[in-house]
């Protein structure tokens, strides 16, 4: 990876290491994350392997999961 920044085309990532923690349940819409070698987190959305890839620092994703574990993600289920 020359060079990893948000917004890439997640196929630029390369195949290996994606996994689909979160999914949609109707076999078709799941988000897909891979750990970068320097920590980042990249998220893709499946349906589209090779669209953008957003890139998050430990610190964000580390902020995002904790905060939707204590449900301040919740208004985005309604």
């Amino acid at each position: 990876m020359d060079r990893v920044y948000n917004g890439m085309p997640a196929g630029d990532l390369g195949t290996e290491g994606w996994h689909r923690p979160w999914s949609g349940g109707d076999g078709g819409t799941c988000l897909e994350a891979r750990k970068l070698p320097d920590g980042r987190v990249a998220i893709r959305q499946s349906t589209d392997p090779d669209g953008p890839a957003l890139i998050y620092t430990p610190g964000e994703i580390d902020a995002f999961i904790r905060g939707a574990k204590e449900g301040k993600a919740d208004f985005l289920l309604s």
